[in-house]
């Protein structure tokens, strides 16, 4: 597949196209060289210029890039042995949200059994019809929670990869218990007696997110977002026009810096400079590196205390102070 740029990237995309023209034109001539140097080295900088100082809108964008790595990507890189499972037990599969078991390695020598959730976008239209694109069912969360319940009985962390513009909104799923599976799994999740690990990869959208993001650690990538809604279902309520989704994006502080500073999430995992996509194997790497850091500490937390500390951090969210 050949490389996407998103509108705000045009400038870097025709210096490239520029380089590559030069790089390939085979004459070989001093003043190329030093032309392709030149152009090189403006290349760069505008990266730098243009990366350094992204706006939320910008973020927004590059966190639903086509050719950002999904849940499948890291599953089979970060983990080994991986077993999927599959349906709710009560209607049928979702293929939006992939769950199974699978070991990691957190020391030279040591493996640990983990239960793994994540939610899946397609590259295609092909495979985002069968993957609804990344939007799961009532019976996607019901999936999920059985595995969860299995990973508690067999004492195993959980893993779960946030990737969703929002829970699937069609009459099929209103009618099977949308939010009242989604609610469920706030109840399950916050009282699971094992270790949850959360991690925004992509798009963290309303309670389609919230539905596997009540955790222990909940990281999020540095290019990701996270929110209560879409910058564009925002601006249509606030703004009475969609088109103001650039201002919504920006009043809604969904950044992981944003959130960061607010203290709503734990862990910022670093990007390649231009995105996720840029460099895939880095930023697997370092995802790989923060599940493996904050397993190996929460595994070492009594239960009790573990559930203690979840509770705790899910009430000082949203603390505020007035004044006179």
């Amino acid at each position: 597949m050949s490389e996407y740029y998103l509108e705000f990237e045009k400038p870097i995309e025709e210096l490239k196209k520029q380089i590559d023209e030069l790089k390939s034109s085979g004459v070989v001539d001093e003043n190329i060289k030093l032309q392709i140097e030149d152009l090189q080295k403006k290349y760069e900088e505008l990266k730098k210029e243009i990366y350094t100082k992204l706006s939320s809108s910008q973020k927004v964008l590059i966190a639903r890039h086509p050719q950002r790595p999904y849940s499948k990507d890291y599953i089979f890189a970060i983990f080994t042995n991986f077993v999927e499972l599959h349906g709710d037990r009560f209607f049928k599969d979702d293929k939006s949200v992939i769950c199974g078991f699978a070991e990691i390695q957190i020391k030279e020598n040591k493996k640990i059994s983990i239960a793994i959730i994540g939610q899946q976008k397609g590259r295609y239209l092909e495979e985002n019809l069968i993957y609804n694109f990344g939007m799961m069912h009532p019976e996607g969360y019901r999936k999920a929670l059985r595995i969860m319940k299995l990973a508690e009985k067999f004492n195993m962390p959980v893993v779960s990869f946030i990737d969703t513009p929002g829970a699937y909104p069609g009459i099929g799923a209103e009618e099977r218990g949308q939010a009242e599976a989604i609610a469920k799994n706030l109840q399950e999740m916050a009282e699971l007696k094992t270790p949850i690990i959360c991690i925004v990869i992509g798009e963290g959208g309303s309670g389609g997110a919230l539905g596997i993001g009540i955790g222990d650690r909940l990281l999020m990538l540095e290019n990701a977002y996270y929110s209560v809604i879409s910058p564009e279902g925002c601006a249509s309520i606030l703004f009475r026009d969609a088109s103001k989704w650039q201002q919504a994006a920006e009043a809604l502080k969904l950044t992981a810096k944003d959130l960061y500073e607010l203290k709503i999430i734990d862990e910022i995992i670093p990007e390649p400079l231009g995105g996720a996509h840029k460099d895939i194997p880095q930023t697997i790497e370092n995802v790989k590196k923060s599940i493996v850091d904050n397993i190996s500490e929460l595994i070492e937390i009594p239960k009790e205390e573990l559930l203690k500390r979840r509770y705790k951090k899910y009430r000082q969210i949203g603390k505020f102070k007035t004044s006179k």
